[in-house]
């Protein structure tokens, strides 16, 4: 993959930063593969599905996608101090595996409060789903930013992204939330189906949300890159 080149450009109070919208494509494809091999290993390595034995098929999943995710995502980190390039990008990677748990614990904590099921049953998959949703949503912004509370104001509750990078963190984990919460609106249904089981419906809901999410963030990086074309001819 081509070197990332990131653009800083001051827009009042927050600062753009932007990367070529190739590097963005391969970003996301990168990012997606992950998700598709760790389909293909628990279908056809390890012989299990979503409805057959979640907990297991979480958790293959969230582990074949965290360490692409964080060691992607560190490459665009936002370098405040003036340490070395490896010990900026090893940093960028320690908050990545710390942010794991701590988003994990937060979804986890959120879902049972709406109404997620509770007991040793539906244990490990809680955990693995919730370990999975938190790549989606808290681990890339937690290995860029860190704990910087205006960045995650900014994208999170005032949504308001400057620049590709931060199209590139906000949209997929809208799309994987918004994805959740959509997926779980048949689990109370009674059509007694298999797949209206905690956790599949939020799960698959999830990872639809945030495939979609990537398409839609390398849509905005496309539009806001000729936006910025079409000014500088101005």
């Amino acid at each position: 993959m081509e070197s990332i080149d990131t653009k800083s450009v001051q827009l009042g109070r927050n600062v753009e930063r932007n990367v070529s919208v190739s590097s963005a494509l391969w970003f996301h494809l990168i990012c997606g593969l992950g998700i598709v091999i760790g389909f293909w290993v628990s279908h056809f390595v390890c012989s299990i599905d979503l409805l057959s034995n979640p907990d297991r098929f979480l958790f293959i999943l969230w582990a074949t996608e965290c360490p692409i995710v964080i060691l992607m995502f560190a490459v665009l980190r936002r370098d405040l101090s003036k340490c070395s390039v490896k010990s900026a990008y090893l940093r960028a990677v320690g908050r990545g595996l710390l942010g794991l748990p701590a988003g994990a614990l937060v979804i986890a904590l959120c879902a049972v409060a709406l109404g997620a099921p509770v007991g040793k049953k539906y244990f490990l998959a809680t955990v693995n789903w919730s370990l999975l949703m938190s790549l989606f949503t808290v681990v890339p912004t937690a290995t860029v930013f860190g704990s910087s509370f205006v960045d995650w104001q900014r994208l999170f509750a005032n949504t308001r992204p400057a620049g590709s990078i931060d199209y590139m963190l906000c949209v997929p984990a809208h799309g994987a939330i918004l994805g959740s919460w959509f997926g779980a609106w048949p689990m109370p249904l009674d059509w007694e189906r298999p797949w209206q089981e905690w956790p599949v419906c939020v799960a698959c809901g999830g990872v639809a949300g945030y495939m979609m999410g990537l398409c839609v963030s390398l849509g905005l990086i496309v539009c806001s890159s000729r936006r910025r074309d079409h000014v500088k001819e101005e």
